[in-house]
């Protein structure tokens, strides 16, 4: 690939989007169509859409994987890494700083009033979320090919509240199903079928020991986040919170909300889960084995990163993992919803489903909002969440 312009102009611009990057994957996409597209002609706009479609065909968070190839094709191999670290960083700053605050031994009440309503309002997101990303999976599909979908939906929903940390098989398994079935109804046109290859190896990573529990929630965070960052949420809540009890449910949903009003990817939320864990190491660790995968799809695939669009293996296991996912993050809400513990979180929860929902109000401001409110009730003496 061509160089078109220097490493440093790529460090200047990335980090730009780094800081401004609110509004989530949909904002992310705009800004780099924006700077890579319309203003610099690095890249063409046909390629930028093909490069979009890839990304979502990958695991892991797609707007981050994207900011990477732009910057590959924009600057080179260095160029891709430096660009998407300092796309990464300085959210990751700001939601480690956060973390830090948010679960330190003694919070003024106001603060824990700010976590409690902005954790609430994550109910209302996460209904958001699923809802949006249930009718685009199925929207694309006709036939017998819309009811597997919906069976997927139903299955990734199921299989969060049954079988807990096992969720990660049950949209692997999915996603097998379906390229099973379109192999059986029409010959494979390529045999390269990149995300079944990784499903599989990490269904056999779940058969023996990690190195450090961290590592294999943040790896599961980083490689099966199919379909969407929410996807992530029902695989780190069963790990921090019931697993290994890192965290309370409420702690988890403050985290969930500050991987929200932070720029930068919702899988960002993992280092919240990794400072519970283990302080600022154990938050440096989960993010590095969390975005780790990214760049390696990217980096290494080289030339035949593009050319995953139109892979039909590719395609049919994502059709069928990415439903599941999506059912997974419905499955969610009810482990979520056990961290809202006053009557008041209800009552915020109720409110910001209403904006999202009825007023179209954005989830930062929604966010925004709730934690507003939830530092009012503080000081108006409402009842807070235990601290741990």
């Amino acid at each position: 690939m061509a160089h078109q312009t220097s490493i440093g102009t790529v460090a200047r611009e990335w980090a730009r989007l780094g800081f401004t990057g609110f509004g989530g994957p949909q904002a992310h996409v705009a800004m780099l169509r924006e700077l890579c597209v319309e203003r610099e002609s690095w890249i063409e706009p046909d390629e930028f859409e093909h490069a979009n479609a890839a990304c979502n065909l990958l695991p892991g968070p797609a707007s981050t994987q994207l900011a990477i190839y732009c910057a590959l094709r924009a600057g080179g191999q260095w160029a891709a890494l430096i660009g998407g670290l300092l796309f990464i960083i300085p959210g990751l700053v700001m939601i480690i700083a956060l973390a830090a605050i948010s679960l330190s031994s003694a919070p003024a009440d106001w603060l824990r009033g700010v976590g409690a309503g902005a954790g609430a309002a994550v109910i209302g997101v996460v209904l958001r979320v699923g809802w949006d990303l249930s009718r685009s999976s199925l929207a694309p599909h006709e036939g017998l090919r819309r009811w597997r979908a919906a069976i997927y939906i139903a299955i990734g929903a199921i299989s969060v509240i049954a079988v807990g940390p096992f969720v990660v098989l049950a949209l692997i398994g999915c996603g097998l199903v379906e390229l099973i079935i379109r192999r059986a109804e029409a010959p494979p046109l390529s045999s390269f079928a990149a995300p079944a290859a990784l499903a599989v190896l990490v269904a056999a990573a779940t058969t023996v020991s990690t190195q450090t529990q961290l590592a294999w929630t943040a790896l599961k965070v980083g490689a099966l986040s199919y379909g969407g960052g929410f996807v992530i949420v029902p695989i780190m809540q069963e790990d921090a919170v019931r697993v290994y009890g890192w965290m309370t449910d409420g702690q988890f949903l403050n985290a969930v909300a500050l991987g929200q009003i932070t720029p930068g990817p919702v899988v960002q939320t993992v280092a919240v889960v990794g400072y519970a864990a283990a302080g600022l190491g154990g938050a440096l660790l989960a993010s590095f084995v969390a975005f780790a995968p990214s760049f390696l799809f990217v980096m290494a695939g080289g030339g035949r990163f593009l050319s995953l669009r139109n892979n039909t293996d590719a395609r049919a296991f994502l059709d069928g993992a990415g439903p599941a996912a999506v059912g997974a993050i419905f499955g969610a809400l009810i482990p979520l919803a056990s961290g809202l513990s006053f009557t008041w979180q209800w009552v915020i929860a109720a409110a910001a489903t209403a904006l999202l929902f009825g007023a179209k109000l954005g989830v930062v401001p929604t966010l925004l909002l709730a934690a507003a409110a939830g530092a009012i009730a503080a000081l108006l003496g409402a009842p807070l969440p235990a601290l741990g």
